[in-house]
């Protein structure tokens, strides 16, 4: 079938290609016949052309002016005058004249004003006439002949039943098979470090495929659907990599961009393909990648801010919640969705009955991504045990998903290799790690000697200010060098995986934040533009407090959406006079924060000097 495929795709090229040379030669002939071949009607550069008053009084007024012949197109009329006629005494040689019209629409209006005021009683003809671009309108008419050539040819020549369609095959799924009866490596679930829980959830759709009886003499019914939740790079497409190796039954997979194309109603035709194959495969798993591609949620009108803006996209949206709400339990076909936007999904999506279950996969804690780095660290040559490092590195590493863990890995690697070491340690995965959050070093990047003075005390006062405060994040390191990231100064921090925050905490953070900005004024008596960040993110912290976390006495405990401040054409849920107090009351915690920390400075200026 694929042979047969390719080879009637070379013959429509063929004949394509055939018809497209026909028609480029015809053209490219009719185009210079016309012009070496002078017509009337056409312009040449041998031609005169005159002016308004010429024609006037000069041909008009002594009736020499056989016809005239208006060109909307143009804007242009060609004057005609009658044999062996005479222009300013002398005879002309030729008897067709151009003239430049403004507005041809009211030619021939004025013309005949004219004609009234000089008199004249036979009036002189007027053509319109569109000429156009002859060599154009035969182009278009080759252009078309040899579509409909081609295509009778297409027809006439592919045999078959399925080919003599050949928009059929557009509507088909172009999905990926995962088939254990050919077998080959994939992941199992022993090669996805960490992920307890969601495993443990994705299992159950894999120990139903395998042994379905033992549920149905419960009574009991799988979910339809699972949809996996969670951030980039926290293995959400490993996993169902791993459900199509240890199902051990068909997996098909498609990305949510494949489904949508320009022509109108490919979206639906492709869902429908989809789970038409699914259901012949039954037992099976059907999964979409990014399913937020076709799945965003849908507006009243079909477009706006947060919906839908194409009618096609809606169109392949509506067919898969009828396929996903067709399925029954019994045909074994199940549906595992990923995505990192869940916010913009659409509800009749996610309702029961098509993803029953909701799996989020979140950033890994301080036991995963220990079992990820040393899943990771096995495959490269250490100069000692993975379970080594693997403690402090992820110490080292909090928020980090499983891909940026990876990344590290790697980077370790590639940094041995560029120092020509034979084994990777330490120093290399440290490097690795400081690589990823603040970016490489750039020594070449010249700096003064008074500015390095000023970021040093900058970072000094970052340091300081941190360590003196009890509710502060460890530090780790502290250097001067530039970095790619557009840093200065870079201060390393161990943060504690803690999922609460009390108004003390933020508050030391605010004054940490501010610490090197107090340094730079105690010492200098002034100040610079490199306390732009940190102002971004004490800012960023105060409003938090005051308008999500309830932690102002003054405002009160009140919550406002995040959503109305990410949307510029959206009203905001408070007046304007409360907008106020919010602005002075963060104004005013910043404030305290920064004279904290600039006290804390003073009374350790002897710290801070050394």
């Amino acid at each position: 079938q694929k042979k047969r495929d390719e080879d009637e795709k070379e013959k429509m090229m063929s004949v394509v290609t055939k018809t497209l040379v026909w028609m480029i030669t015809i053209y490219l002939l009719v185009g210079f016949l016309t012009m070496i071949i002078p017509t009337k009607n056409r312009p040449e550069s041998a031609t005169r052309y005159v002016s308004w008053h010429e024609f006037v009084h000069h041909m008009l007024a002594v009736g020499e002016v056989k016809e005239v012949i208006v060109h909307p197109d143009m804007e242009m009329v060609t004057i005609i005058l009658h044999d062996g006629a005479i222009v300013k005494g002398r005879r002309v040689q030729s008897t067709i004249f151009h003239m430049a019209v403004a507005d041809v629409n009211k030619f021939e209006e004025k013309l005949r004003k004219v004609e009234e005021r000089l008199g004249v009683t036979d009036d002189v003809a007027v053509q319109f006439e569109r000429s156009g671009d002859v060599s154009g309108r035969i182009l278009f008419t080759l252009f078309a002949t040899g579509v409909i050539i081609a295509l009778l040819s297409r027809i006439r020549g592919v045999r078959g039943p399925i080919s003599m369609d050949s928009f059929t095959q557009m509507g088909r799924a172009k999905f990926t098979l995962v088939d254990p009866i050919e077998g080959g490596r994939g992941v199992w679930f022993k090669d996805v470090a960490g992920l307890q829980e969601a495993k443990q959830e994705v299992m159950e759709f894999v120990d139903y495929l395998k042994s379905p009886g033992r549920y149905q003499r419960l009574g009991a019914k799988v979910p339809k659907g699972a949809l996996l939740l969670g951030p980039p790079g926290c293995g959400k497409t490993l996993l169902a990599k791993a459900v199509a190796t240890e199902a051990q039954v068909p997996f098909l997979s498609m990305n949510g961009s494949e489904f949508i194309e320009m022509i109108g109603g490919l979206g639906a035709a492709r869902v429908r393909d989809l789970f038409k194959e699914a259901k012949k495969r039954s037992p099976c798993i059907i999964y979409v990648d990014e399913i937020d591609a076709i799945g965003r949620q849908r507006e009243g009108s079909g477009s706006g801010i947060g919906g839908m803006s194409s009618g096609e996209s809606e169109q392949t949206l509506n067919q898969l919640l009828v396929e996903m709400d067709g399925m029954a339990s019994k045909e074994g076909v199940l549906m595992l969705a990923s995505t990192n936007r869940a916010d913009i999904l659409d509800k009749a999506l996610l309702r029961p009955g098509r993803f029953d279950r909701h799996i989020l996969i979140d950033l890994p804690n301080l036991t995963e991504r220990k079992e990820i780095f040393e899943k990771h660290l096995s495959g490269i040559a250490l100069e000692q045990t993975p379970t080594i490092y693997s403690s402090r590195l992820a110490t080292l590493t909090p928020g980090f998903s499983g891909a940026d863990i990876a990344n590290v890995c790697n980077e370790a690697a590639l940094h041995a290799a560029r120092t020509n070491q034979r084994l990777v340690g330490t120093k290399n995965l440290e490097y690795a790690v400081e690589r990823l959050v603040g970016g490489t070093e750039k020594r070449s990047h010249a700096l003064s000697q008074t500015e390095r003075r000023v970021i040093a005390f900058h970072e000094s006062g970052h340091a300081l200010v941190g360590w003196l405060l009890p509710h502060s994040d460890v530090l780790l390191k502290v250097t001067i060098v530039p970095r790619t990231s557009l840093a200065l100064g870079f201060a390393q921090y161990t943060p504690k995986e803690q999922k609460l925050y009390s108004r003390e905490h933020l508050f030391d953070k605010m004054c940490m934040a501010l610490g090197g900005r107090a340094a730079e004024n105690l010492i200098f008596n002034r100040i610079t533009t490199g306390a732009q960040n940190d102002l971004e993110k004490v800012t960023k912290i105060a409003y938090a407090q005051i308008k999500h976390f309830g932690m102002n006495t003054v405002v009160g405990p009140i919550a406002f959406a995040e959503d109305s401040e990410s949307n510029p054409y959206a009203s905001k849920p408070y007046s304007k006079s409360l907008g106020n107090v919010i602005d002075f009351e963060a104004r005013h915690m910043i404030t305290e924060a920064y004279e904290r920390a600039e006290q804390i400075l003073r009374d350790n200026a002897d710290k801070l000097n050394t």
